[in-house]
């Protein structure tokens, strides 16, 4: 309330909006647009894959500081993750992918907290929407190699159920196990992120204009802003992580299923 009555007395205040997340582009050959997102993108991929090569280049049996922290990291997706929800045969097997997908989201989601850039890779649809449909294709091809004849039997009719009643128990089925899944695997970590920023940028252009616009008695709540801008920052830190984790094992989960005798 306070920000939107310094907004209209003073009119400096710019809070953010949905158009943050179409930026202006950087360059443009023909009609494709190189944008600060896709910067944002590229930044990530190339600090997570050097410090891959990097940290894994010179294996040592007594490890390095980086070569700790890389083990660290693909230790957890392997064992937290991986053989954790599908055990070690088919968590072996799906490893490369679960891998690839937590370390992916969770280095695209921290771009949000880096200064000139200030937005995740994964806060546009595209890249949520990609990986909700290779994990939607995943889960399909572990169940159909499983059991070729049964997969789609047993996802839509689920035994123990009386006959009459999978008129309604099978259309329930459908929806949740092959459209809300990707469904909500998309609009979790999209949402999120969005708002990450939408937060960040409403704390740290508050601070802006109480300080060097609206000034006098207003400063002072600029130091409540930067505060929450800082403290929010860390509690991205954590949702970018989180974000990860749940896209990863949520992933694991549905391969379980898929893979399981009877789902």
């Amino acid at each position: 309330m306070l920000i939107a009555s310094a907004e209209s007395s003073d009119g400096g205040f710019h809070p953010p909006s949905i158009t943050d997340f179409f930026p202006p582009a950087i360059f443009q050959i023909g009609s494709f647009e190189f944008t600060r997102i896709n910067a944002a993108q590229l930044l990530a991929t190339a600090i997570l894959v050097i410090l891959l090569v990097v940290g894994t280049r010179n294996m040592k049996v007594v490890p390095g500081r980086l070569q700790s922290i890389v083990e660290m990291g693909l230790d957890f997706v392997r064992v937290n993750i991986a053989h954790d929800i599908l055990g070690r045969k088919d968590g072996n097997r799906f490893l490369p992918l679960l891998t690839t997908m937590f370390f992916m989201i969770l280095f695209m989601n921290l771009t949000g907290i880096i200064p000139g850039i200030n937005i995740a890779g994964t806060s546009v649809i595209a890249v949520p929407l990609l990986l909700a449909v290779i994990s939607y294709v995943t889960f399909i091809y572990a169940g159909i190699k499983k059991s070729p004849a049964g997969f789609f039997r047993n996802a839509l009719f689920p035994s123990g159920v009386p006959w009459f009643l999978y008129f309604i128990v099978t259309p329930l089925e459908f929806l949740s196990t092959f459209i809300i899944r990707p469904v909500t695997l998309t609009l979790r970590l999209l949402m999120n992120m969005i708002v990450g920023h939408l937060m960040l940028v409403l704390f740290f252009s508050a601070t802006q204009f109480f300080f060097f616009t609206a000034g006098g008695w207003w400063a002072p709540l600029g130091v409540g802003t930067l505060a929450f801008g800082f403290a929010f920052t860390l509690f991205e830190v954590l949702v970018a992580f989180l974000q990860a984790y749940v896209f990863t094992i949520l992933t694991a989960v549905y391969i379980q299923l898929a893979v399981a005798e009877e789902h």
